[in-house]
């Protein structure tokens, strides 16, 4: 008989006051939720107010013909801007010289990136001011930078000249910024110098918050460094590497200020890149309309872009986990 009274006591329904934490947890962290986004309110109408204007601004101007020094012309264009610029030569000829270049150096720039970050993650003396030595680089300003690079670049006065002589080497009568593969070079070399190390620093942080237990079980599996290093380190250093190649990619795309000191576009046209182009639009042609189109252009395309990066380490996260 006891045991037949005690069984549906046992499987029946909870008591009320069982459900009390659990709700006080729900209630907490609903309000939690509630704190979070009114901490977050100002600063998303700050971005919106920074970033959603200017971009409304522009798909509304690149619908209409707008140009300063001509304002008849003011109206309604419909998609005709879009049409005109991707029937230009110059913006198609532009287009693939900013894929080009974003595909090279981003490329480049994250295997240098990837060797500095290896290098620093080491233990060594003085390891520390190499560290901060490394980022001095990224903390000149761009324009300081590209204007000492141009200087050092100059064929007559230059350091790299100078140094070439001095050593020997051939080059040493190069006009760097006169030709347009040794222009692009003096492009890459100086955007590199710049941000390598930035890629360094992220990919510093991802190498430390993986546990040195990882690679002491893999040498006692009997593991080579390489294999190591493909086997645990890559696979672990995705998210920091997702956060390099956003953000490297995406200022490739619209790389604007070292194009504009070293080479203004030349020589020729054969340096300019997408965002030099829509500069010209907006500021030397007075064409807002055309610049805005551009603007949507160039917005789309770097949106494609992250998309595209967080899709497929998303699909190789999933793989990872079945």
């Amino acid at each position: 008989m006891a045991s037949g009274v005690s069984a549906p006591l046992a499987g029946g329904t909870a008591s009320p006051g069982g459900n009390r934490p659990s709700l006080r947890r729900a209630r907490a962290a609903a309000t939690d939720r509630r704190l979070g986004w009114l901490l977050l309110t100002p600063t998303l109408v700050i971005l919106l107010a920074v970033t959603a204007f200017p971009l409304a601004y522009n798909l509304w101007n690149s619908v209409r013909h707008v140009k300063l020094t001509d304002p008849a012309a003011d109206g309604f264009a419909g998609l005709g801007n879009y049409r005109a610029l991707f029937a230009d030569a110059a913006f198609r000829q532009a287009l693939i010289r900013t894929l080009l270049f974003t595909a090279g150096s981003v490329f480049t720039q994250i295997v240098a990136g990837l060797v500095v970050a290896l290098v620093l993650h080491r233990r060594f003396r003085g390891r520390g001011w190499v560290r901060a030595a490394v980022l001095v680089p990224w903390a000149v300003p761009t324009v300081v930078a590209a204007t000492s690079w141009k200087t050092m670049l100059d064929p007559q006065t230059g350091f790299v000249n100078q140094a070439l002589s001095a050593l020997h080497l051939p080059g040493a009568d190069t006009n760097w910024l006169g030709g347009e593969w040794t222009a692009w070079a003096a492009i890459g070399a100086t955007d590199a110098w710049k941000t390598v190390p930035f890629v360094a620093i992220i990919l510093l942080a991802g190498l430390q918050v993986i546990p040195d237990e990882l690679y002491e079980a893999a040498r006692i599996d009997g593991a080579s460094a390489w294999q190591a290093f493909w086997r645990v380190t890559l696979p672990l250093l995705k998210p920091a590497l997702l956060v390099a190649l956003i953000f490297r990619t995406l200022s490739a795309l619209l790389v604007f200020d070292v194009v504009f000191i070293l080479t203004g576009g030349g020589p020729g046209n054969t340096t300019e890149t997408l965002s030099y182009i829509n500069w010209r639009e907006f500021l030397v042609e007075t064409d807002f309309g055309t610049g805005g189109a551009l603007s949507v252009v160039l917005v789309v395309l770097a949106l494609l872009v992250a998309a595209g990066y967080v899709r497929i380490f998303r699909t190789d996260r999933g793989e990872e986990t079945r």
